[in-house]
């Protein structure tokens, strides 16, 4: 165990908090006004807090930064009919990737002509629920999906589609989470020319409505570059669209994953100057290719519900070794596999009570069965950690609970919504009885 001094100052910890987030006491912490301790007493943990003020400021922060762009929420980082309520009333999009996403959506009021319908590999029912549904556009993938679509669609139906293209960028905070270089599972690539074909099918369809060219190159990018890169390349191929088949394309989807910052001091998109620099690249690659300047569509996801997200665990726990602290909590990767995925770090911080010890680095790791189960590596916490303990992980509102298994069957944590003082049930606990009722094989 490495003991640590000089702890950070407390400003800067709650740097990757939530703007709510205030210390009233020494050792307390809340957030939308309701104490973390508090909602961990009141509803079990491990438990999901999300600060619904934080997630609409981001959704009016992104209007504000391209007020003439669609703003289209990515829901794979964490749909729920709460969650799509507020993106709704925030006059944002909606980007699906499935039927189940697309249903729940769609009952929970959100109009389904400002969904967005993505994937690799739509379903059949993905399909027929999107256009049973009126879906705004569906995203083309690969080329089979063409003549699926258009038989789906009938020869007397109308769908608005768009083609996902890959602009060979390589682009993202991880090699699994890059999907803007060719040869990979996404999209349709412009460097072999599939792009270019599948767009000529695709306007041999005369139920399906070309609306536009997409591209999505990744997650976790911290840099304006990939996306000016891509704007020249789409740009290009729109430019030859033009030339060879008299096509103008309204509008241009350059996708998300705008990178955040998860402990404090790491690196962040700016999303100011990816707004200014996109839109001047976008308009002088149009000017020079005697273009009118399409429609931007941006889909946020993380950058939205990332930072608005805490986990609140409790401390099982504490085993020392020759070189490490353990400190063990009642949930894991079953809630959070993106350290085990991808090897994220996160910067835990105790709540509940305060310490006066020392800060020492410590290993918070969760209950499963798989020596990967590590939450976060050389964790700042202080040196008398103990079972019972409460610890809270900022910057865990997306890809947490959206990507959460059944592992160990320990069910998945609620979502407990905060704002004004208040605290809410969003989504209940996965209960014993839920998990055994799936079970009918006896």
């Amino acid at each position: 165990m490495t003991t640590v001094h000089e702890p950070a100052t407390a400003m800067a910890e709650l740097a990757v908090w939530p703007a709510s987030a205030t210390e009233p006491r020494p050792g307390d912490l809340a957030v939308g006004g309701v104490p973390l301790a508090a909602v961990a007493d009141r509803f079990g943990t491990p438990v999901y807090v999300l600060d619904e003020a934080e997630v609409r400021d981001r959704c009016r922060t992104y209007r504000d930064a391209f007020p003439d762009a669609e703003i289209v929420y990515a829901a794979k980082a964490f749909l729920c009919r709460a969650m799509a309520h507020w993106t709704d009333e925030e006059g944002l999009g909606l980007d699906v990737c499935s039927a189940g996403e697309l249903e729940l959506a769609v009952t929970t009021g959100f109009p389904a002509e400002r969904i967005v319908l993505h994937g690799n590999a739509k379903s059949p029912r993905d399909l027929d629920t999107a256009l049973r549904l009126g879906v705004g556009r569906i995203v083309i993938d690969s080329p089979s999906e063409i003549a699926r679509l258009a038989a789906a669609v009938g020869p007397d139906g109308h769908q608005k589609v768009m083609v996902r293209v890959v602009p060979g960028i390589n682009a993202g905070g991880h090699e699994k989470i890059r999907t803007g270089t060719d040869d990979q599972k996404f999209g349709l690539s412009i460097a072999d020319g599939y792009a270019q074909h599948a767009i000529t099918r695709i306007l041999d369809q005369p139920q399906l409505e070309l609306t536009g060219l997409h591209c999505h190159l990744g997650s976790q990018i911290t840099s304006v570059k990939p996306y000016l890169v891509a704007v020249r390349r789409l740009v290009g191929l729109m430019a030859r669209l033009q030339e060879q088949h008299g096509l103008v394309l309204p509008e241009l989807d350059l996708g998300g994953g705008h990178g955040i910052a998860y402990r404090p001091g790491e690196a962040a998109l700016d999303l100011t100057a990816l707004a200014r620099k996109v839109r001047a690249e976008l308009a002088d690659a149009c000017t020079t290719a005697g273009l009118p300047v399409p429609r931007l569509i941006i889909e946020p996801g993380r950058a939205i519900v990332g930072p608005a997200g805490i986990a609140v665990y409790r401390v099982l726990s504490v085993k020392h070794t020759a070189e490490h602290v353990f400190v063990a909590v009642d949930g894991g990767m079953s809630d959070n596999p993106r350290p085990a995925l991808y090897g994220v770090r996160y910067m835990p911080r105790l709540i509940g009570r305060h310490s006066t010890a020392d800060c020492a680095r410590l290993t918070v790791v969760g209950r499963h069965c798989e020596a990967g189960d590590v939450l976060a590596a050389d964790a700042e916490l202080p040196a008398d950690v103990r079972p019972g303990d409460l610890l809270a992980v900022p910057v865990a509102g997306a890809y947490h609970l959206s990507m959460a298994s059944g592992y160990n069957l320990v069910g998945r944590p609620p979502v407990v919504a905060v704002r004004d003082g208040a605290a809410r049930l969003l989504v209940r606990r996965e209960s014993l009885e839920e998990i055994r009722s799936r079970d009918v094989g006896l």
